[in-house]
């Protein structure tokens, strides 16, 4: 019989979907106030990958990620979930979302992101809210399954996960 131990903590992840960059400063500024300092900010990406947005947000679409300095347990993915559902909603004008929140988590062996979605690779957490594994970490990178959406499986989106994930395993060395 394994023996039960408490998961180690790991490195929230959220990516923005966007088209005005007064709206990612603001949901910067709120999620701040829930999660703590920022430690990593990509560059802003063009998001070209799926039309799925458009119609909601505007044209052209764009891409950041951040990752979170202080450590999260895996199972409150479902909480910042809700959290950044609320966000999105409160951004919102008119009823329409001008920012699409997608919170997750990196440690050393993959990258998990949290959906609202049921599918056949996804796996109810709680409160309505399903994780899936999306990137896997073998040879010295991160690599991409066959449902893995396919903005994640370019280079530039893999060279993120990496940093971000060098930026995680100098907070494990250090602890």
């Amino acid at each position: 019989m394994g023996e039960l131990k408490r998961p180690k903590p790991v490195k929230l992840i959220v990516g923005f979907i966007f088209q005005q960059e007064f709206i990612l400063n603001q949901a910067k500024k709120i999620l701040k106030k829930y999660f703590g300092l920022i430690d990593f900010e990509s560059q802003i990406l063009p998001f070209e990958h799926t039309r799925y947005y458009e119609k909601e947000f505007g044209y052209p679409l764009k891409r950041e990620f951040v990752s979170f300095k202080r450590l999260i347990i895996p199972s409150r993915l479902a909480k910042i979930k809700i959290i950044t559902n609320k966000i999105e909603n409160r951004l919102a004008l008119s009823g329409r979302r001008r920012i699409n929140i997608d919170p997750g988590y990196l440690n050393l062996s993959k990258v998990v992101l949290a959906t609202t979605k049921d599918y056949k690779h996804r796996i109810y957490i709680n409160k309505g809210i399903y994780e899936e594994v999306t990137l896997f970490y073998e040879n010295k990178t991160f690599n991409a399954f066959a449902w893995t959406y396919p903005d994640y499986k370019t280079p530039e989106y893999i060279a993120i996960f990496n940093r971000i994930r060098e930026i995680y395993l100098q907070q494990q060395i250090k602890s």
